[in-house]
């Protein structure tokens, strides 16, 4: 599907200045409506049918997906929702206008949203079509609640999406937004554009593990930038595609303590890989939160949401001036409700894919909170066990440290590793990027052609299965190299889960005995070299 695509049939204008969307809409195919309505990373390949993330808009019950740092395949359950979702506002604009069922449609997730999250009615979400559609909602609030466009400090800029470069100095990300309007790549966006720091967390003279120092760093940054008499948008992190959380939670008082109402703090929690406690204590801080129902929860990619506290409601909707490239990424639908002054600024824009997938997420954000929360705490433990042995038993797999702190009870489930990312090795030393990227590629292939093995390795070998995307890592020696991330995400917990407790004992075995077979096939790849049969193609985070 072309990126053109992704705006569907537009209508004819509406008196207002809006645009009316037909009701034949809703009747394209639901597989390219969930492929719809984002940037180019979210366009099918013509051959493959599947994204830039390697994941098609339907279900492939038979692809094992230990992928979920970087994007799922849509479980049957959530695709099933979405249709029944479409099938449901298709009867509603039988008798309303489609923007006004759809409104309410996209008011009722908002409620959903909250209820899975325990969220307090007063806490604003603002959806997107993407993480990174949500940073640049970020600092288009930031700008209103501190009065002035400030400066963004990027707390693990080197392991955040790669659109962060761009959103975090308010410029264009890519070459088309999610409504199909074309723009230059860095390009600025109207009134957001301003000046970024990065912090990166990777201490690059150590083996690939977190720096010490990064509270220490995260404060000069903002002591420098307030300094020079300009606000601060700091964008900390929990938890990035290693799984590394920054800063701490004494530097984050500190800053509170030293600077008040000088710094709005922004989570990228866009992972979700963070307890519903700890959530909300970010919440009631005033700190604005970034999350996506397509990272741990598993929802199709791409669903983005900014979460916003309730004392900053009152300034947004209030806002005077309008920062014009705004309107390129959003539409009246994405703001809240309560928000009547902002959103009767904005076209009325239903973006029918983004509406979709975040029906899908919710149907897995759902899904994984009704099962009891000590089984899903206990499953993440032994994964969690489980997973690390066998990296550490791996001849082929060199650990990456994943920096959790287990002392915090906010954690919930999360104060185990739910990304175990590893390093691949051949003699001890470690393969190229390019081979870690074929070892990617070539695992979510049937590659028992390739393998010239006993019986049970061209099983092993057959069985396609998805793991995160290589995240390419630069050292102070200049020597680079590749991660390989291993995933847990909700959809394993909530397909594990069995009131009997024999039977979701067997279901987590049978997840690890899953996992064991990745590691096997990984190691089967690097031993016979079979990765020279998969066609180039980049498979690193994009």
């Amino acid at each position: 599907m072309s990126a053109g695509a992704s705006r569907l049939s537009a209508a004819e204008p509406a008196s207002d200045g809006g645009s009316r969307y037909r009701l034949r809409d809703l009747f394209t195919p639901l597989d390219t409506l969930l492929a719809s309505g984002g940037d180019p990373r979210l366009a099918l390949d013509p051959n493959d049918r599947v994204n830039a993330y390697g994941c098609a808009a339907s279900p492939e019950p038979e692809l094992w997906n230990f992928a979920s740092s970087t994007a799922s395949t849509i479980s049957q359950t959530a695709y099933d929702r979405a249709a029944l979702a479409r099938e449901e506002l298709m009867h509603k604009c039988l008798f309303e206008e489609v923007e006004i069922a759809f409104d309410a449609r996209c008011e009722g997730m908002r409620e959903e949203l909250r209820g899975h999250l325990q969220l307090s009615s007063r806490v604003e979400i603002v959806f997107s079509p993407s993480g990174t559609d949500s940073q640049l909602h970020a600092l288009f609030v930031a700008r209103a609640v501190l009065g002035a466009l400030p400066v963004t400090i990027v707390v693990g800029a080197d392991q955040t999406g790669s659109g962060t470069l761009h959103t975090a100095r308010g410029h264009h990300f890519s070459t088309m937004t999610a409504g199909g309007i074309a723009v230059r790549k860095d390009g600025a966006v109207t009134g957001l554009a301003g000046d970024s720091i990065a912090v990166p967390l990777i201490d690059t003279a150590a083996c690939i593990a977190m720096r010490r120092d990064a509270d220490a760093a995260v404060l000069r940054a903002v002591e420098t930038s307030l300094a020079q008499g300009r606000r601060v948008l700091l964008q900390i992190m929990d938890s990035s595609k290693l799984g590394w959380r920054a800063p701490s939670e004494a530097c984050l008082d500190e800053i509170a303590r030293r600077w008040p109402r000088k710094v709005q703090v922004v989570v990228d929690a866009c992972q979700a890989r963070l307890g519903r406690r700890r959530l909300r204590a970010y919440l009631d801080r005033g700190y604005m939160v970034l999350i996506t129902g397509s990272k741990f929860f598993g929802g199709p990619a791409f669903s983005g949401a900014l979460l916003v506290p309730k004392g900053l409601s009152r300034s947004i909707d209030r806002i005077g001036g309008i920062a014009p490239g705004i309107f390129d990424y959003a539409g009246r639908c994405d703001w809240p409700m309560a928000w009547t002054a902002l959103r009767s600024r904005f076209e009325r824009r239903p973006n029918f894919g983004q509406w979709l997938r975040w029906e899908a997420a919710l149907a897995e954000i759902g899904g994984y909170y009704a099962v009891p929360g000590a089984f899903r705490a206990k499953m993440l433990a032994e994964l969690a066990a489980g997973i690390d042995s066998m990296i550490a038993l791996s001849p082929s797999l060199r650990p990456v440290p994943t920096a959790i702190d287990k002392s915090g009870a906010d954690d919930e489930e999360f104060a185990q590793a739910t990304i175990f990312p590893f390093t691949l090795l051949r003699g001890g030393k470690p393969v190229s990027i390019a081979e870690t990227g074929a070892v990617h590629r070539a695992l979510a292939r049937d590659m028992a052609e390739e393998i010239s093995g006993s019986a049970v390795d061209r099983h092993v070998a057959a069985q396609r299965c998805l793991v995160g995307q290589p995240v390419r890592l630069e050292r102070q020696d200049d020597a680079l190299q590749a991660v390989l991330r291993l995933c847990v995400g909700a959809r394993l917990v909530t397909e594990a889960w069995s009131p009997d407790k024999v039977q979701a004992q067997r279901n987590v075995q049978r997840v690890l005995d899953r996992i064991a077979d990745v590691l096997v096939k990984i190691e089967l790849l690097l031993d016979r070299s079979a990765v020279a049969a998969v066609p180039a193609k980049s498979a690193f985070e994009v």
